[in-house]
């Protein structure tokens, strides 16, 4: 693999985590949302990645992109609350999804990852400026 492509593909997985991130910062900002736009609880996200080949001819190195968003399955937190004006005719108020825990979890994953990523981009760096150095010194 070139290593140029090491900074593809690190970049690549840098664009994805940070759209990860973003997701996470969203549904936690909507833990404790009742409805949304569309009258409906908020329904937690997550990001879908996929391998996309990166580089040029005859190179086998793959970079990472988000495929797509996807609405959690998960079903609404319901609850029990008689003298809210969203309860049902039971009592019971329909939250999001989002688990907390879950989002902050995600969130060290997604950050430790770009953070990799970046000393993997630093790294690079380090060895393309020693070996034009090397290449000064002979």
């Amino acid at each position: 693999m070139s290593l140029f492509n090491v900074f593809k593909v690190s970049s690549s997985a840098m664009t994805a985590q940070s759209m990860r991130l973003n997701t996470v910062a969203s549904n936690l900002a909507n833990a404790d949302s009742i409805v949304s736009a569309d009258g409906q609880p908020y329904r937690a996200k997550q990001v879908v990645f996929e391998a996309t080949p990166m580089g040029g001819a005859g190179e086998m190195s793959k970079g990472v992109r988000v495929r797509q968003v996807v609405e959690s399955a998960a079903p609404a937190r319901m609850v029990y609350d008689p003298k809210n004006p969203a309860a049902d005719e039971k009592g019971y108020v329909a939250f999001s999804n989002v688990n907390v825990v879950e989002e902050m979890t995600n969130m060290i994953s997604a950050s430790r990852a770009y953070q990799t990523n970046v000393e993997v981009m630093n790294t690079a760096k380090s060895l393309m400026l020693r070996t034009l150095q090397i290449g000064q010194q002979a």
